[in-house]
């Protein structure tokens, strides 16, 4: 495998309908173009070196060769879970880099009947956090376009 600066390089589930990925690369070390490269990947922005295995290929300049956004913000959102005996909690945070987070939470409880099989719970908990968080988000947004323009707003 050989790459160049400005390349894609794409790799490939190995599942079936598993996630493709696929990022620009911005550093060749090697004089001969082979790996390790500095790759941009286009879902994050973020930098990562790869060693890419047999699911990837490159694929050489074409019309994603512009060069990358000049503002790039990466959010995450932080998620710990704990347990009471049959009840989780789900916390899930997100962090923009500003000093206010927003945060919500989600629980769920299981079935006394239920067979035990705590990554349900964990599942459910931590979709009730995000699903909450989402809806804060929105809210929040809305709430900034009101101030903004001085008139309601109803994002959809």
């Amino acid at each position: 495998m050989k790459a160049t600066v400005g390349d894609r390089l794409v790799l490939a589930s190995s599942v079936v309908d598993g996630v493709v990925r696929d990022g620009k690369v911005v550093e060749v070390r090697d004089p001969g173009g082979a790996p390790p490269y500095l790759v941009e990947w286009s879902d994050t922005g973020e930098r990562t070196l790869v060693f890419p295995g047999p699911d990837a290929h490159v694929e050489h300049g074409g019309p994603d060769d512009r060069p990358p956004p000049s503002t790039v913000r990466t959010w995450r959102v932080q998620v710990s879970l704990s347990h009471d005996g049959d009840e989780t909690t789900a916390r899930a945070v997100l962090v923009t880099g500003s000093p206010e987070h927003l945060g919500a939470v989600g629980r769920a409880r299981k079935n006394p009947h239920d067979p035990d099989a705590p990554v349900i719970g964990d599942e459910v908990a931590v979709a009730r956090a995000l699903r909450r968080l989402a809806d804060q988000i929105t809210e929040t947004a809305q709430e900034q376009i009101e101030d903004a323009t001085g008139r309601p707003a109803r994002l959809h």
